[in-house]
């Protein structure tokens, strides 16, 4: 074959792998978003219960096609404070044998409707209105990409088979150390031990690899490989995450030396071949089994010594007191935006800990102006810097998540949030106005009647329930009825005593119980601790129009 026959060759080859990886990634991606809602349930009911984990983790990965990935969320996740050491090795092996979903489906001979699953994808993308409907032609189109691309690789690489130079090159590969460390490193490179699978996959069927012993270790390097997403997401994250990266690393390469043993001095390869004999299934076949027979036998094999691997992950990577910044956000993470489910859960968890912070600085506020603690008003403005702080931070991950492929409930959700923020920053700022007025009163020795102190700590406690109720009803993200019919009628409560304790202050001016300047200071607590339960009300109904519809039927 002459030198333009073999560039040809090689050009169309490297458009077959970019086919096959974009088919990978495109059918990835519509799987996850067809998923949507139910994804986030599932990854929220993670428990310690390793074997549950596993399960998660298989599911998962089955999904979105990639244990590199499902690895990468995994590292985001607990460095937004979603998940712990414990509970993400579980999942960890789970995602391994999720993984060989993509090899086991490249191993079936369906080259025959590989082009009416992209033209059936491409009629559903194009002429569909509705996202939720277009994600399935996603998944359809990416299907058969994968798979033209597969093909188209193995048919422009036969002339490598065919080279005695290359012929030699896969004999090397048959001994361990060799194999070992180009898996490895190979799989480091394109962090996807599934497309590497499908890429050796394609060179059996082109004849460059001719013998499953020369794929064997390599194979075991791939899932050694693949570790290197993990590790390169847990860069910069906080100690939690880089445990989880280790001990993905740890099951791995325990896994790939085990394994390596048994192919030694056991008949491995001998065992798939007799079970798949190459003559009727071919060397893709066996190659996808032995990707397969890996993982399921590794998991096997350690998931019962999952704890020895925390206590030998915590060993090599000791826990630290590590403390957060003030200036940080806890659960928002860009890594987790490659997840848009979980993205958005992140979001309402830091909205929930953003409304904690207002609801503290208030409690704070009051307390400080009742008991004249000068140290308290400086918990409050510390406090009001991080809430500004927050309240941007959610902003600009909302404006991320809206930019991603999501779905209209998720997108509702996080037109929810925005909202709602708003009215939590509100109240820090009624805290920071009753705290000024609180020093004024420290600085200027103003004291109020026992009637107008009686009256402020009444309308306090009314603005407390509504926090609480409020918050709760929030958080919960749902209708519960007996709460909102509770805040809807404490607001209303509020309002009311408000007109009449002004009342009743002007009356005590009047008389000369009260200064002018006392007078001053109790109306306008009167209009912020107003303010600040307007604003617990805006918050408690922040929830989706089709939930707060049952308020309006039962009420």
């Amino acid at each position: 074959m002459d030198t333009y026959a073999i560039v040809l060759k090689v050009i169309l080859a490297l458009g077959g792998l970019g086919l096959f990886l974009i088919g990978m990634k495109n059918m990835g991606e519509g799987l996850e978003l067809a998923a949507g809602n139910k994804l986030r349930v599932l990854l929220q009911k993670i428990t310690s219960n390793k074997f549950i984990a596993m399960l998660v983790g298989v599911l998962v990965t089955a999904v979105i096609q990639s244990s590199s990935a499902t690895d990468a969320m995994v590292v985001g996740f607990a460095n937004a404070g979603l998940m712990e050491l414990g509970q993400a090795i579980g999942i960890l092996f789970g995602a391994k044998i999720g993984t060989t979903v993509t090899s086991l489906l490249m191993a079936i001979d369906i080259k025959a409707f590989v082009p009416i699953f992209i033209f059936i994808g491409a009629v559903i993308i194009t002429f569909s209105r509705k996202n939720n409907i277009k994600y399935y032609g996603q998944i359809s189109a990416g299907f058969g990409m994968l798979f033209l691309g597969l093909s188209l690789m193995s048919e422009n690489l036969k002339w490598m088979g065919e080279s005695a130079a290359f012929k030699g090159l896969a004999d090397d590969l048959s001994f361990p150390l060799i194999g070992l460390l180009v898996g490895i490193i190979f799989t480091g490179i394109i962090q996807s031990s599934s497309a590497s699978v499908g890429i050796m996959m394609a060179l059996a069927m082109a004849g460059v690899i001719t013998g499953l012993d020369q794929a064997v270790f390599v194979i075991f390097g791939f899932n050694v490989g693949a570790c290197s997403a993990a590790l390169l997401s847990s860069m910069g994250a906080n100690r939690t995450s880089k445990q989880i990266a280790l001990a993905n690393f740890l099951i791995s390469a325990i896994g790939a030396l085990i394994m390596t043993l048994i192919t030694i001095f056991l008949p491995f390869t001998a065992f798939v071949e007799s079970v798949l004999p190459a003559s009727r299934f071919g060397l893709a076949s066996q190659i996808s089994a032995t990707h397969i027979i890996f993982n399921i036998a590794i998991t096997v094999i350690l998931l019962p010594f999952s704890g020895l691997i925390e206590r030998l992950t915590r060993l090599i990577l000791p826990d630290t007191d590590e403390k957060r910044e003030k200036m940080e956000t806890v659960y928002l993470d860009t890594r987790i935006l490659t997840t848009p489910p979980m993205a958005v859960l992140s979001v309402e968890n830091e909205c929930k800990r953003l409304g904690e912070l207002a609801c503290k600085n208030y409690n704070y506020a009051m307390r400080a102006f009742f008991e004249g603690d000068a140290h308290l008003i400086d918990k409050v403005h510390n406090n009001e810097k991080l809430i500004d702080y927050l309240t941007h931070e959610i902003t600009r991950y909302i404006v991320k998540i809206n930019g991603l492929d999501i779905v209209d409930s998720d997108r509702k959700t996080m037109g929810v949030m925005y909202s709602a923020i708003q009215d939590m920053e509100r109240i820090g700022d009624h805290a920071e106005n009753i705290v000024e007025h609180a020093k004024e009163m420290m600085q200027k020795k103003v004291k109020f009647t026992d009637d107008a102190m009686e009256e402020l700590h009444s309308l306090d406690e009314m603005v407390k329930k509504l926090l609480d109720e409020g918050f709760a009803l929030f958080n919960a993200q749902n209708v519960d009825f007996d709460i909102a019919k509770s805040v809807i009628e404490t607001e209303s409560a509020l309002d009311s005593h408000v007109k009449i304790y002004k009342y009743n202050h002007i009356n005590r001016m009047n008389n000369g119980v009260c200064s002018a300047e006392n007078g001053s200071v109790f109306l306008d607590m009167l209009t912020i601790l107003e303010r600040v339960g307007d604003h617990a009300n805006n918050v408690a109904f922040s929830i989706p129009r089709n939930k707060l519809g049952a308020i309006v039927k039962r009420g």
